[in-house]
């Protein structure tokens, strides 16, 4: 007996044996034999039969999809793809004229060794000409202080940055103001400046008529023409400036200095990095911070900027530590107890919001606290810890009573060795001599700090004390800073979806000045800071991206491990619509982007300086993270000298090991390079336009041209890259006319094919715009905003390095991310190869821009079986097709990303977040791998949990008092403080962000994400999900020469319940505390500096400071009760 159930697109087959106790396709038992004949039996069976049909129709899961069907339709869609991809690209013909040429080509296999080492040379020589320019400033600096004399009553009429081209109410210029040139310059950002002149930039806390700062600048005058001669004698020179002592900014060339909204302006060139490591050597310290009873309410919050300001002047070659004291000493951070670690911007940012933390309570007993801290210091300077170099001790108190001196004489006396500087927080004056001499004793310096306005010049203080015995010695180090962000930073979207995020930051190159009029010689005046600035774009251009291959790259790290530049490296994270530079965003370790080096070798053998070369098997990402990558990396390292710094580069096994070299003549090669659809790679060097004023208006395609023509034969021009330029420009010529004779046929063109495009190895472009900009749906495909997809100087483009994953001939299809705005497209790329003998090169790749309905048409249009389909040799459904509503097909490529979906939303998607159980079982039947990778810059939203352990829930009345507090905190703060030293810098004060939900903040974390893959060795598969009271059937097959897949998957059964999604987010890798806290306290390898100024015996050591004579105004006397009540 059958037993037929047709249903829309189904039929349902039940086969009954009579004669056995079996039933076809399931385990249902047609019950014994009955002697009572067939009515008894068919009455017996009739239970059976309901049950057994009411399960068939339940479990429909078991209705078979005929693999051989699916499989036909991928076979169908695959040839009509390929045929369609390469009929607009192409891409035949391309390689044929490759083919055609190998008998003329040499391929060349890439010598990593000595190409590092070339470009190390090159690199040298670059930073080489900065640190002749700063000699010459110092030099010349030095001079015009040793001939001036110090006048108390001069007066000289400066050009101060703030004041110039300004006018007052009667049109009259302001005093130091007057006219100053400025003319928009493409070398110096496009900003308008004065190549002529520089001029004066004082902060605004700071006198602009002080008798030191009108002396100062009538003395360095003389630096104009040694500013000029320096940019004539090297046209690659940025800014150069001169940072004084006393607080003023000499730059050149001149601009406008714009203030804040508030009419001020914070910088201050003594808070910079570049002054603050010129001035000094390495040095260990340790703050002792008072939090006795007694440093309530402003107090306290002088204390808190006091330390910050401190901290501000740590670099990543010094190491520190905070100790906070009252009946008892504890550590800032416990995780630190006992240890110095090392002051990069990680652990200030660390420390600072710990700071914000501090409270005061009981009575404040300093001599224990010291004791620790000198404990501290001598045990890593036993260990070989530390910076080996100066050490000091920070004390910040509103008082001192005990007597600590055989404290000084058990562990400081009589070497002194250990620096102590105090200052004394407050008005009240008490025990000025007791903390006075202190600070006296021990070759300090003793400050008093009544206002926050006093903090910044009264920390400042230290730093010349610490300065002296290398003034003295008269020792000119050099010093070269970490990356650091430019103060003008863009906040385009653009700029926040390019790699080349590394690319913004800079280095500085700095030398000290110092004072050689023989009557101050054991004073050891600092006189400033003479610098100037290294673009690391500018710096990376040497290492020619060409010479590197598809996946290849360069980077450079600090002594420290820390990144200069890396195509990794993310400085930047996205706060609502703004762009931040990240925290830690230069303490960024070698190890944290290069995670596959578990063991540290690369990164120990850079950070000593070697020169060596390395394998490693990598995982990488592309296409922001959602597509993984295996390659074989090989790297090459050497160190760049006379600068801390280490250059690496990378070259991938297979395309990146070898280079091709043809050659045309240049009449031929200029013909094509003329053609209206070729570019070249703009961030590229092919010619040097920064060397000659007059040609850095030119683009490089305008600037090889007028070198090839004869018409700027001066020009210094690439010449090995000029010839593969030359080459693949007559190569690739017939592209041209293959794209045009298409498109002048619209009859055979089918709609949505909107792009053909090809790039080159030597980053020659081509492309061919088949449809209108009014039609277009791929709109930022191919311009000047999306970076992704074009040649930078960073990398090549995403559809060039994705074809470089397949075999030459075979297209990759996929979506770009939903993010890039590039509407609802689809990217078919393949590479071009060419091989001489045994070894094989890519010359490029091509491709076709679509719009995702072409292949959504060409899908519909086959996976479907007509309803008049003969379905009787049919083993399961039949018709088939894909538009049932109870079925579900997709197209998906080899990371799991749906192209195709009847749901037109999923397109983009990755295929886990759709059918969790589908995805499941793939992963399960070895079709799919995961894979884990590691994001070690991520910015996570704080734990809500983690706010102060140390205040209770706030009341509504302790809530509004807390408001208060804050504002007037802050109103405060707006009256006194000048002296932030950028807009990247943490917030002083914890009560300022009181308004800001903790857990919408956001700090830096390590996540892990997953990223899946395809195993091509699994054509096709088919399975049964079970899932509860259904069951789901798919199956999958390979869709041949692409890297997409093809899915029908029953659409009755929702197996939701029982598979939750599988999502790409990144998970918090959560440490435990132990394991937190040794990751904290790990010291890695690290190279010290070469020179330390610790000590000289001619040093005047009883020039130790004095009180401030800063007081509060009148209204603040009012204010400031008010606000110590409310702490």
């Amino acid at each position: 007996m059958q037993v037929v159930n047709k249903l829309p697109g189904k039929l349902f087959l039940l086969s009954f044996d009579w004669k056995s106790s079996e039933m076809d396709g399931n385990a249902c038992d047609a019950g014994q034999r009955h002697e009572n004949g067939p009515r008894g039996a068919w009455l017996t069976m009739l239970p059976w039969i309901i049950l057994c049909s009411s399960m068939w129709m339940t479990v429909d899961g078991q209705t078979k999809i005929s693999p051989e069907i699916v499989q036909k339709w991928a076979e169908s869609f695959g040839k009509e793809i390929a045929s369609l991809s390469s009929k607009y690209s192409g891409a035949e013909l391309l390689q044929k004229k490759y083919k055609d040429v190998e008998g003329v080509l040499k391929i060349e296999e890439v010598d990593g060794n000595e190409l590092v080492k070339k470009f190390a040379e090159e690199m040298e020589k670059m930073l080489g000409r900065k640190m002749k320019s700063v000699k010459r400033l110092a030099e010349a600096a030095e001079d015009a202080d040793l001939y001036h004399e110090y006048n108390d009553t001069l007066e000289f009429e400066y050009y101060n940055s703030m004041l110039i081209n300004m006018v007052d109410e009667d049109g009259n210029p302001l005093p130091l103001g007057g006219e100053f040139p400025l003319e928009k310059n493409e070398h110096f950002s496009k900003l308008p400046v004065n190549t002529q002149q520089s001029n004066i930039q004082v902060p605004t806390n700071v006198y602009n008529r002080d008798t030191d700062i009108l002396n100062g600048a009538y003395m360095s005058e003389a630096l104009n023409d040694v500013f000029i001669d320096n940019f004539q004698k090297d046209p690659t020179l940025t800014w150069q400036y001169f940072g004084s002592s006393s607080g003023f900014f000499r730059l050149y060339p001149g601009i406008q200095w714009i203030p804040d909204e508030n009419g001020v302006v914070t910088f201050d060139c003594r808070n910079r990095n570049w002054y603050i490591q010129a001035a000094t050597s390495p040095k260990d310290v340790v703050i002792v911070v008072d939090v006795s009873g007694s440093m309530k309410g402003l107090r306290l919050t002088i204390a808190k900027h006091t330390i910050n300001t401190i901290l501000d002047t740590l670099g990543e070659n010094d190491f520190v530590n905070i100790i906070a004291y009252s009946d008892y000493v504890r550590y800032l951070e416990p995780c630190f107890k006992g240890i110095l670690v090392q002051a990069d911007l990680d652990n200030r940012e660390h420390f600072k919001l710990l700071i914000n933390e501090l409270h005061v309570k009981g009575e404040g007993k300093v001599k224990n606290a010291m004791k620790e801290s000198f404990k501290i210091l001598n045990e890593a300077a036993a260990l070989g810890q530390g910076s080996l170099c100066n050490q000091a001790i920070m004390l910040i108190t509103d008082g001192a009573m005990e007597d600590f001196q055989d404290v000084f004489e058990e562990f400081n006396w009589p070497e002194r060795r250990v620096r102590v500087f105090t200052y004394l927080i407050g008005r009240e004056m008490t025990f000025a001599q007791n903390v006075k001499w202190i600070a006296c004793n021990n070759k300090g310096y003793y400050t008093h700090i009544s206002t926050l306005a006093d903090v910044q010049e009264n920390v400042m203080e230290y730093l010349h004390v610490l300065s002296r015995p290398m003034v003295i010695n008269h020792d000119h180090d050099i010093i070269w800073t970490e990356a650091y962000m430019d103060s003008v930073l863009p906040t385009t979207k653009e700029l926040f979806n390019s790699q080349a995020q590394s690319l913004l930051l800079m280095t500085s190159v700095a030398m000290p000045v110092f004072s050689k009029k023989k009557e101050t010689l054991s004073h050891g005046i600092l006189l400033g800071v003479v610098g100037t600035d290294v673009a690391l774009k500018e710096l990376m251009r040497l290492a020619q991206r060409y010479k590197l291959g598809v996946h290849g790259y360069a980077y450079l790290i600090t002594n420290n491990g820390y990144i200069l530049s890396h195509p990794d490296l993310r400085p930047l994270y996205k706060e609502g619509k703004k762009l931040k530079p990240k925290p830690n965003y230069n303490s960024v370790d070698l190890s944290e982007v290069e995670w596959e080096d578990t063991e540290e070798k690369l990164r120990t053998a850079m950070v000593k300086g070697e020169t060596g070369t390395l394998s490693l098997d990598v995982r990488t990402s592309v296409d922001k993270g959602k597509r993984v990558m295996f390659l074989k990396n090989n790297y090459f390292y050497t160190s760049i000298n006379e600068t801390p710094f280490s250059l690496g580069i990378v070259l991938t096994k297979g395309y990146g090991q070898y280079i091709f070299i043809g050659n045309v003549s240049v009449e031929e090669g200029l013909h094509d390079l003329l053609a209206p659809d070729l570019t070249i790679a703009s961030e590229w060097t092919y010619c040097e336009t920064d060397i000659d004023p007059a040609h850095r208006k030119l683009s490089q395609l305008q600037a090889v041209i007028r070198y090839l023509t004869g018409k700027e034969p001066d020009l210094e021009c690439d010449p090995q890259l000029m010839q593969q330029t030359l080459f693949d420009a007559v190569v690739t010529a017939p592209m041209e006319a293959y794209w045009t004779a298409l498109m002048l046929n619209p009859t055979r063109m089918d709609d949505g094919i909107e792009t053909a495009f090809l790039g080159t190895r030597s980053g020659l472009m081509r492309f061919q715009r088949y449809t209108g900009i009014e039609k277009r749906v791929g709109m930022s495909f191919l311009t000047a905003t999306d970076k992704e997809n074009m040649f930078t100087l960073d990398h090549f483009p995403l559809w060039f390095r994705r074809a470089a994953e397949s075999p030459a001939g075979q297209f990759l299809y996929y979506m770009p991310r939903q993010d890039t705005r590039a509407g609802r497209i689809v990217i078919a790329t393949t590479a071009v190869t060419v091989t001489v003998g045994k070894k094989t090169a890519i010359a490029g790749a091509i491709g076709v821009q679509m719009t995702l309905e072409v292949l959504e048409s060409k899908f519909w249009a086959i996976a479907s079986q007509p309803n008049d389909t003969d379905c009787s040799d049919v083993e399961g459904v039949c018709p088939l097709r894909c538009d049932s509503f109870d079925m579900e097909c997709y197209v998906i490529d080899n990371n799991g990303f749906i192209l195709i979906s009847k749901q037109r939303a999923d397109a983009g998607k990755f295929f886990g977040e759709v059918d969790g159980s589908v995805m499941t079982m793939l992963i399960r039947m070895g079709m799919f791998k995961r894979v884990s990778l590691f994001d070690y810059q991520a910015m996570c939203k704080m734990n809500v949990h983690s706010t102060s352990r140390a205040r209770p829930l706030l009341s509504s009345f302790y809530a509004l008092a807390s408001a208060l507090k804050w504002f007037l905190s802050n109103f405060l703060l707006f009256l006194l403080e000048f002296n932030v030293c950028g807009f990247w810098h943490t917030e002083h004060f914890a009560d300022a962000s009181l308004h800001k939900k903790k857990g919408d903040i956001l700090q830096p974390c390590d996540t892990e994400y997953p990223s899946f893959v395809y195993e091509p060795s699994v054509k096709e598969t088919n399975s049964i999900i079970k899932c509860g009271r259904c069951q789901k059937m798919f199956v999958v097959q390979q869709i041949p020469q692409s890297n997409l897949l093809m899915l029908v998957v029953q659409a009755d059964c929702d197996c939701s319940r029982q598979h939750s999604p599988i999502t790409l987010e990144p998970k918090e890798v959560k440490y435990i505390a132990s394991v937190k806290c040794e990751r904290m306290r790990s010291q890695k390898i690290r190279r010290r500096p070469e020179s330390c100024h610790s000590y000289h015996p001619q040093e005047n050591a009883n020039d130790c400071g004095g009180a401030s004579a800063a007081s509060l105004s009148a209204f603040l006397f009012l204010v400031c009760p008010i606000a110590s009540l409310l702490s």
